[in-house]
């Protein structure tokens, strides 16, 4: 169902795959958007046990494309180095595959949001709880069930660990 990837030496694991869904601060997520374009968008988000979860409102262009077609894509990018001087760059990145939904269970949704506020504000557990609380009505949490993921380093990566 998914393309094996092509540059089979490049693959990281998936133990180092999911360390930098883990360790990343931001994502792009890709859905089909309006009139079936691709649309991506920057996002924070939190990786727990095979599953990727952000937050947004309750309308918008990504909820509309995530309600009308759950199929969407994830990246994150670890590492960025340009080596102008070889017309490369050193890159480590991840993407995951997966479905889309809406957390509907009040007790998970505010467990999410709790698991976000640690990774974004940590130490600022109270002041957390009170800005959840305030925009609690006009909140939405997404959760991204992951079914494939890969993870890809330049090659001069590889032959720096290896």
């Amino acid at each position: 169902m998914f393309r094996e990837m092509r540059r089979k030496k490049q693959l990281l694991s998936k133990e180092l795959s999911e360390d930098i869904l883990n360790q990343g601060i931001t994502g792009v997520l890709g859905v089909i958007g309006d009139e079936g374009y691709p649309y991506t968008v920057p996002l924070n988000y939190v990786y727990e046990d095979g599953v990727i979860y952000f937050h947004c409102a309750k309308s918008g262009h990504k909820l509309d494309a995530i309600r009308k077609n759950n199929k969407v894509s994830f990246c994150v990018i670890e590492k960025e180095q340009i080596v102008p001087e070889k017309f490369t760059t050193y890159f480590r990145s991840v993407i995951a595959f997966g479905k889309a939904g809406e957390v509907e269970e009040d007790n998970e949704k505010w467990r999410v949001m709790r698991l976000l506020n640690d990774k974004y504000a940590p130490g600022r557990d109270e002041a957390g709880d009170e800005e959840i609380q305030r925009e609690w009505n006009i909140l939405c949490v997404i959760k991204i069930q992951v079914e494939h993921l890969t993870g890809k380093e330049a090659i001069e990566l590889v032959k720096k660990r290896n």
